[in-house]
């Protein structure tokens, strides 16, 4: 795959078959900025972390993952480390079952391998043979492939949304109902009252994802798993590795080996959602 020309996006939009894959590999932490695109995407990427900012929330994409976003979604990526993206574009219409929101999904070694085989292939590859067959093949497996839950939906209220802002800018801080209550100047359960209403999620939950999922980044890089617990607000490794256990199927160990030759069998435990990019590393720059 070393020798595959240097597409621009937009290319897999302008191709008259219904279906297209392109290659892309940014620059070492790159940021795409805000923008959308008139077929759906399916954006994979083979190696490295990106973290995709939509008006619904964020998501992070770790290797052996995919987000999917629809068409017409405005949305930025930020690559962490070096990344190697491949992404499917598919016109509108084409599988009325495809999802019509932005979802994390498990890539499976046969969709992964329908990926490579797909962007290999002419953007005007022809039809009724096996060029053809291979990416309805390909819309079969996203289609079937699991949603996971690495999505952080980030609350509207404004007071509430700083103070989700400032965790995900500082995941190591503390962070309690009784002090955040207190610095909304509002009572305790009012304040999980709200914290579910506006993110679908209670308060500690949400807290233990988002630090959960703020720490893939991290660990991408090359840090230490005791280094990532403490900067994510984790007492301990141990504590750490049972919640990543928990939430990805896998030991933190195992995660950050190269490349995703370790798939989950079956989705994790659905624990809610999370994450954003830190705000330090991403200033002012919104879904």
């Amino acid at each position: 795959m070393d020798n595959l020309p240097d597409l621009r996006p937009e290319q897999g939009e302008s191709t008259p078959r219904a279906v297209a894959a392109l290659a892309t590999d940014p620059a070492c932490d790159a940021l795409i900025p805000l923008h959308a695109h008139r077929r759906a995407q399916l954006i994979h990427a083979i190696s490295g972390v990106m973290i995709v900012r939509a008006a619904p929330g964020s998501w992070v994409v770790p290797p052996g993952r995919a987000v999917w976003v629809p068409a017409g979604i405005a949305h930025e990526i930020r690559t962490v480390g070096t990344v190697a993206m491949r992404t499917v574009f598919v016109e509108p219409g084409t599988r009325p079952g495809l999802a019509d929101e932005c979802r994390v999904l498990q890539i499976s070694p046969l969709l992964r391998e329908l990926i490579l085989r797909a962007v290999a292939l002419p953007l005007d590859y022809p039809l009724g043979g096996r060029e053809e067959r291979t990416m309805e093949l390909l819309l079969d497996e996203i289609e079937a492939a699991p949603a996971l839950s690495l999505h952080v939906p980030m609350p509207r209220h404004a007071g509430l949304a700083r103070l989700c802002g400032g965790l995900v800018g500082d995941p190591a801080q503390p962070a309690t109902l009784e002090g955040w209550a207190q610095q909304l100047h509002m009572n305790q359960r009012t304040l999980a009252r709200l914290f579910r209403r506006e993110t679908g999620m209670n308060f500690g939950a949400w807290c233990r994802q988002a630090r959960l999922l703020l720490s893939l980044p991290r660990l991408a890089a090359g840090a230490s798993i005791l280094e990532v617990a403490l900067e994510h607000g984790y007492d301990s490794p141990s504590a750490f590795a049972a919640m990543f256990r928990k939430t990805l199927g896998m030991p933190p160990s195992l995660y950050i080996r190269p490349q995703a030759t370790h798939f989950v069998s079956s989705p994790p435990p659905s624990a809610g959602a999370t994450p954003v990019d830190r705000q330090s590393r991403i200033h002012g720059v919104s879904g």
